[in-house]
């Protein structure tokens, strides 16, 4: 069973004339029902997140800011992150929309989606950044651990851009697994998520950073990713599994260099499905309307059916791989090699 948390509320985060749009949430909703999928989901409406939820990670300094700040009539909080006046409170739906898929899975679902905006993982405890208001996906694990008493996280970010707030918060975490695939940070915002930012203190070792070099495809991320994914989860055991989905990483997308294509998004859903038989998703960027509609339709499709094979996706014979892919893995299993084998 799979659910989707959705709100149509969630276009009252007016960003009129900014890649992060109302129009993101509105083509996804329109290629599942064009594609005969809506009317088999669930979709279950989110309840904002309350205070006490928000504080676990943000600090109350930025909350009474970022409060403040809509309530003033909004603007640009910094050079390309922006707020209405009712942005405050669609950014709590938002979060409180990724708790609610986290419950889902926890008692009732296989797979819950939350799709919802402003998206998170850029958001620091005391800012926003690069379109994020609130960290939604810090939120639901702090609240999984306080409420649930869940103890082991795993998160995978494929978002094109690295997911900066989410590994600063759980940076000294050794029960929070946050690996990043994600476009060569000398080449793009936020300009963090080295192979070398492994994590600190009791933490060091849970940030996993993969670089990919402008150009990167689908072939690529498969051979990485089928390298790294099953051996460091089945070490790391997790409670618990996130997949945090951006969509910019699509050829069409105008925010990335990278060149992945629509079957990336159902490959690594249904190699996700063979790591773990429960998971939620909460959706990040994607800023290509018909990237964004064809990929998600995809992605859903596998996660309602199990049948469905990773093979299915993956391109026939040999993979073409750059060299740089070659390298980069190497490096990643020479700098991890004293806390996970693959």
């Amino acid at each position: 069973m799979i659910s989707l948390v959705h709100s149509p509320k969630y276009a009252k985060h007016q960003t009129e004339n900014h890649p992060e749009n109302p129009g993101r949430l509105e083509v996804i909703m329109n290629s599942l029902q064009k594609g005969g999928l809506l009317d088999k989901l669930d979709v279950t409406p989110p309840k904002p997140a309350n205070e006490e939820d928000i504080l676990r990670v943000h600090t109350i300094e930025y909350l009474k800011h970022l409060k403040s700040f809509t309530e003033q009539g909004g603007g640009y909080l910094d050079f390309d992150t922006y707020a209405s006046p009712q942005s405050y409170e669609i950014a709590l739906l938002a979060a409180g929309g990724a708790i609610k898929a986290s419950e889902l899975v926890l008692e009732q679902c296989d797979f819950a989606y939350s799709l919802a905006r402003p998206p998170g993982h850029h958001a620091t405890k005391d800012r926003p950044m690069g379109f994020c208001l609130i960290n939604n996906l810090a939120v639901a694990i702090k609240y999984m651990k306080e409420k649930h008493g869940l103890q082991k996280f795993f998160i995978l970010d494929f978002d094109a851009h690295y997911g900066n707030g989410t590994s600063e918060i759980f940076y000294h975490d050794p029960q929070v697994l946050y690996i990043s695939i994600h476009q060569d940070p000398r080449t793009i915002f936020p300009g963090k998520g080295f192979i070398e930012e492994s994590g600190a203190g009791d933490g060091k070792g849970f940030n996993l950073n993969i670089p990919m070099s402008p150009g990167s495809k689908t072939s690529d991320y498969i051979y990485i990713l089928k390298k790294i994914l099953e051996p460091v989860c089945s070490q790391f055991q997790a409670d618990f599994y996130f997949l945090d989905v951006g969509f910019d990483g699509h050829r069409e997308d105008p925010l990335s260099s990278l060149l992945l294509d629509d079957d990336f998004y159902p490959w690594v859903a249904s190699l996700m499905q063979k790591i773990t038989p429960k998971m939620t998703l909460i959706l990040e960027g994607g800023y290509s309307h018909e990237g964004m509609g064809q990929s998600n339709l995809k992605m859903i499709k596998v996660l309602m059916d199990k049948s469905i094979n990773e093979k299915k996706w993956q391109p026939p014979g040999e993979l073409q791989v750059k060299d740089e892919t070659k390298m980069t893995f190497k490096q990643i299993q020479d700098t991890f090699s004293p806390f996970f084998t693959f």
